[in-house]
């Protein structure tokens, strides 16, 4: 079963990644990364506070057939 690299094999992907693209490219794509992680939150959290608000805008769905009216 294979297991999750500690640190040490971490290092040495790091390192290998630094060499391969550059420090500067690396930073970018840190910096990019972070930039788009933050919009992703924001965005859920400006819908879910759209939809709360929405659900309590609206009145309740009746789930259940009234009594009265017949099934056809």
């Amino acid at each position: 079963m294979p297991t999750l690299p500690g640190g040490p094999e971490l290092i040495i992907i790091l390192v290998i990644v630094i060499l391969l693209f550059g420090a500067s490219r690396v930073a970018d794509l840190g910096g990019a990364l972070g930039k788009s992680i933050r919009e992703f939150r924001t965005a859920v959290k400006d819908e879910s506070e759209e939809k709360g608000e929405e659900a309590s805008k609206a009145p309740p769905k009746n789930i259940l057939p009234d009594k009265d009216s017949k099934g056809t």
